[in-house]
């Protein structure tokens, strides 16, 4: 992001709004995370730290959910996508829901059959090590490159929202937003990360609400003036209502393809994302873990709603081309009609007031699903590979706990010293490979452990690690990762796979590995029986 134009772009707040955000934003935070640690478990009792003792009822769960869901990449990119593309950008805002119904079918197996991490959903189909490490490779590859990306987003609109510049300030308040999420996951587990995500998701609601009720006040209540008063700004209204305006600049001949594949992974990666399938763990029973997911797609319906309005008054009010013009991913087009609707360079106090929710609701919203993210990938490591692999299932649960803290601390002392680093790059290929993780490994791994009783170990190694391997060497190979001024790697030339997603193909790959695999497994065994059956009996 340009922050140099973005300050110089209709909706710049003036000093005394930016001092007033500022305040207000560490009154709030702090608040937060004291009661994140008030409301953490009071015993170093494993059910209680990952999944909150399991007490989680239907609207809880469904807020809290909806919290996972609701990522910074949905709040601040979907109206700048419906901003910029128009029906694309609706399109993306749909995947969003669809995805949770895909989640509606796995909840109810993945609930019976979990416990704590995937580990263990995976563990009762095929026992022993190898399972654990291969599900636990899988789950830090998703979660880690997705930390990244939350991280370094939310430094860029730290300092954004604060006036800043410079890659700096940029580190400085990745740095500052890191050690806030690790110490909420370390002391709160998931008691204290299912507080913030409920006040997330309520505050979240709250600002879409007054946004949306401000927006058509300023056009009269009328749909088709916002509608048509953001086709007139989006630069190009004659294909702003149509398909395929996101790749109509893009000469590449897979660029409908591509859309396609973003679609797909949008819909089954968020879906199998780690994070996720834990957060079903909290609820009492099977049947409750579906309920809390049909309150989640009305929420998230919602929420995505109110997007689509916030996208089109961005295009209304900003316009495409500045928008573009101060951040190429639309990204900060949220925050640039927030500043608008406030007043600009002349805030009054009710406008500034709005400055502050969405403020408050932004940094929320990374520090909640930061949090999640955090508290999935440190499950992993404590007890899939420090009780089950190295400690053999013996570990005693206050050992595991504090493995888990432990691990906690690691896995953003990792994730922040990895968005410093990679400041200032291209970093938004990580959460596509994320995804494109979550879709190749865990979707086909889950399928076939919960609904094919032919599956075997070799065919879930297989899965897991071919999925894996398919989906990081096909994103390596293709244009977002080098050979593109895009590229997160530019001036590289390893881009001889055209495609910029990878799921089309790394997907059906891993479902493929994961039959031949379990064909293989099936026959060794058979064959192993029937030279068990020819040797000779010893007799004494």
């Amino acid at each position: 992001m340009r922050t140099e134009v973005l300050l110089a772009t209709p909706g710049v707040l003036d000093r005394d709004t930016r001092s007033m955000v500022l305040m207000a934003f560490l009154a709030f935070i702090v608040a937060m995370l004291f009661v994140c640690v008030l409301v953490g478990p009071e015993t170093d009792r494993v059910g209680d730290f990952y999944t909150a003792g399991r007490t989680m009822p239907p609207l809880r769960g469904a807020l809290v959910l909806s919290g996972v869901y609701l990522s910074a990449a949905t709040v601040l990119g979907t109206p700048g996508s419906v901003a910029v593309y128009g029906y694309d950008g609706l399109f993306i805002a749909l995947c969003t829901v669809l995805s949770l119904g895909v989640l509606l079918l796995l909840a109810a197996p993945l609930r019976r059959t979990g416990n704590y991490t995937l580990g263990d959903t995976f563990a009762l189909r095929a026992p022993g090590p190898a399972v654990r490490i291969a599900v636990a490779v899988v789950t830090l590859s998703a979660c880690v490159p997705y930390l990244v990306v939350q991280l370094s987003g939310a430094g860029v609109t730290t300092t954004v929202l604060l006036g800043l510049s410079g890659p700096g300030a940029v580190q400085v308040a990745i740095i500052m937003i890191g050690v806030l999420v690790v110490s909420a996951t370390v002391f709160g587990g998931m008691r204290g990360t299912a507080v913030l995500q409920v006040i997330k998701t309520i505050l979240l609601l709250c600002t879409a609400l007054v946004i949306t009720v401000v927006l058509f006040h300023r056009f009269g209540w009328s749909t088709d003036s916002l509608i048509d008063a953001g086709r007139t700004g989006s630069g190009r209204p004659a294909a702003y209502l149509r398909p395929g305006l996101r790749f109509a600049d893009s000469s590449a001949p897979g660029s409908t393809v591509d859309f396609i594949g973003l679609m797909v992974t949008i819909v089954l990666g968020v879906a199998c994302m780690p994070h996720v399938a834990m957060q079903l763990n909290t609820a009492p029973d099977a049947a409750t873990a579906r309920r809390t997911v049909r309150h989640t797609i009305a929420i998230v319906g919602g929420f995505c709603l109110a997007t689509a309005v916030m996208g089109f008054g961005a295009a209304a009010l900003i316009g495409a081309p500045v928008i573009l013009a101060a951040d190429p991913g639309a990204n900060s087009s949220l925050l640039m009609l927030t500043g608008e609707l406030a007043g600009g360079s002349s805030t009054h106090p009710i406008g500034a007031l709005l400055v502050v929710l969405v403020a408050s609701a932004t940094f929320l919203t990374t520090l909640a699903v930061v949090a999640s993210i955090t508290l999935a990938a440190a499950g992993a490591v404590a007890h899939d590979l420090y009780t089950h692999v190295f400690g053999r299932g013996r570990t005693t649960e206050g050992r595991e706990v504090a493995a888990a803290r432990w691990a906690s601390a690691a896995v953003g002392a990792l994730s922040i010293a990895l968005a410093v680093w990679a400041q200032g790059w291209n970093v938004l290929i990580l959460s596509a490979l994320a995804l494109a993780v979550a879709a190749s490994c865990v979707l086909p791994a889950l399928v076939y452990s919960l609904f094919w009783k032919g599956y075997t170990r070799t065919g879930l190694l297989w899965t897991l690690y071919g999925g894996l391997g398919s989906a990081v060497g096909l994103q390596i190979c293709g244009p977002t990762f080098s050979g593109s001024p895009v590229a997160l790697f530019p001036d590289w030339h390893l881009n001889w796979f055209p495609l910029q997603t990878v799921v089309l193909l790394s997907m059906p790959t891993a479902f493929l590995l994961g039959f031949l695999g379990s064909a293989r497994g099936r026959a060794t065994r058979s064959g192993e029986r029937a030279v068990r059956r020819r040797l000779p009996v010893a007799r004494e």
